[in-house]
């Protein structure tokens, strides 16, 4: 029997390496992980994890304008993005402290540098190499950035964490989520802010009225839109750049970000080479097992591109690590993507999960949609005009909720405790039967009476 160095070895730190890493090492696997930038990838120091704390901080401007309508005076509040950045810093190393512990304390092996795959069983990293039965690629994805003339002046929002000063004015190119969260964040930390989209609409591939009604919302806030833009090319103007679009008007600003998606991060580490499959996008092709075409080669996370979503990685690393190490490897069960939550952390926030309605009426003849907007009770005193929406899908034949979508204060918390009943095949019937807690924004979905005509 070949003997190898390790019997899995794990290129990239996020939350899908990690977890596989972990979770093999638990079941007396030998392991290491390999990552070149920062234990915990993608999610812990460039997007889920510092995003939210964003979010927060922006969300005070609102909370500072609400507090009157309730009895509160307040003096002139400023704010200081270096106290921000700063503070987030350190809790981000706080948690490549805790990664790094975890991952010790676990016996994983923790290599720092990146990792190339020589062939089916070996990884070089800065010289050395390493021999394994397995390899994992978990090595995320990376903001695309389109090559066009003045490409050196935009940033990402790998870029936008670590600035060393806000900017008066800022354009974001892009619909998605991150464009929106972003626009969100900087609007309420004092930016003029400019989304520039060359769509008709925010958020494809969530449901239709959730886009619509989210553009509603920033633009009542003062954030501006311009729908079905493209920008021909940047210069740099004296002290502001000049932002020339496809239709031949100018714009100037202080900085431009793109957030026109993420690419699938899998050159560079000899895949090619080797003869590991790539799709059109460069995503890592795996089959249900994550498995390359190269047997001894498998991925996960959004480097296959299937799910981009940190909870989906992490689900993926557990799903993997049992198939291959655990006794109970037949009674592993698929990770169902179509019941996967998820949710957007703009201004009002987004969550949803199941089908949208245009999902939903490809695949059934027969669907009621239940929709509700309103003012929240918070808002009746605040002086603020932010909305909710909510929106549920039922299959008239089955009477089964196949998709719930909510924005306002509060959704992703709300959805998550809705995906648990998704899940497990709630009716509408269910839903009607439970009783709200009252008052809250969340009992509207058990209250929702009257199907739309």
């Amino acid at each position: 029997m070949t003997q190898y160095d390790y019997d899995l070895f794990v290129i990239g730190a996020g939350s899908g390496g990690v977890r596989a890493a972990r979770m093999a090492s638990e079941h007396g696997v030998r392991v290491a992980i390999a990552e070149q930038r920062f234990l915990g990838g993608t999610c812990v120091n460039v997007g889920c994890v510092p995003k939210k704390l964003f979010v927060y901080a922006a969300r005070f401007r609102d909370e500072f304008d609400a507090a009157a309508g309730f009895g509160w005076t307040l003096g002139q509040a400023t704010f200081n993005w270096s106290t921000l950045i700063a503070n987030k810093n350190r809790e981000i190393e706080r948690l490549h402290t805790v990664y790094n512990s975890h991952l010790q304390k676990s016996g994983v092996k923790v290599i720092t540098g990146r990792a190339t795959v020589l062939d089916a069983h070996t990884v070089s990293i800065d010289g050395n190499e390493y021999s394994a039965e397995r390899i994992l690629i978990a090595t995320g994805g990376w903001p695309f950035v389109p090559d066009i003339p003045g490409k050196q002046h935009i940033v990402t929002s790998n870029d936008l964490f670590f600035l060393k000063q806000l900017p008066e004015r800022i354009i974001i190119v892009g619909g998605g989520y991150i464009a929106v969260e972003f626009a969100g964040i900087l609007h309420g930390l004092g930016v003029h802010t400019t989304l520039c989209h060359r769509g008709d609409s925010l958020l494809g591939g969530f449901d239709e009225d959730i886009g619509a009604f989210l553009a509603e919302e920033m633009t009542k806030k003062g954030i501006g839109i311009l729908f079905n833009t493209d920008i021909e090319a940047i210069e740099k103007a004296g002290a502001c750049l000049a932002v020339r679009c496809i239709d031949g008007s100018q714009l100037n600003t202080d900085l431009v970000m793109y957030a026109t998606g993420r690419v699938p991060n899998s050159s560079g580490f000899g895949l090619e080479q080797l003869g590991v499959e790539l799709d059109k996008e460069q995503a890592i092709k795996v089959n249900g097992d994550y498995q390359t075409n190269v047997p001894s080669i498998y991925a996960l996370g959004d480097v296959t591109n299937r799910m981009n979503l940190t909870p989906v990685a992490i689900a993926e690393g557990i799903a993997l690590v049992k198939k291959l190490y655990s006794n109970q490897a037949h009674q592993t069960e698929a990770i169902d993507y179509e019941t996967v939550p998820t949710a957007v952390f703009s201004q009002p926030a987004i969550g949803s999960v199941g089908l949208t309605e245009s999902e939903a009426r490809d695949k059934h003849p027969d669907i009621d949609i239940y929709l509700t907007r309103f003012t929240p009770m918070k808002n009746t005193l605040s002086g603020l005009d932010e909305q909710t929406l909510m929106k549920m899908i039922v299959v008239r034949g089955t009477d089964r909720v196949v998709g719930l979508h909510m924005a306002g204060t509060d959704a992703p918390e709300i959805i998550q405790g809705m995906a648990v009943a998704i899940r497990a095949g709630a009716t509408k019937a269910v839903f009607d039967s439970t009783i709200g807690i009252h008052p809250t924004a969340a009992e509207e979905f058990v209250t929702l009476r009257e199907a739309a005509p």
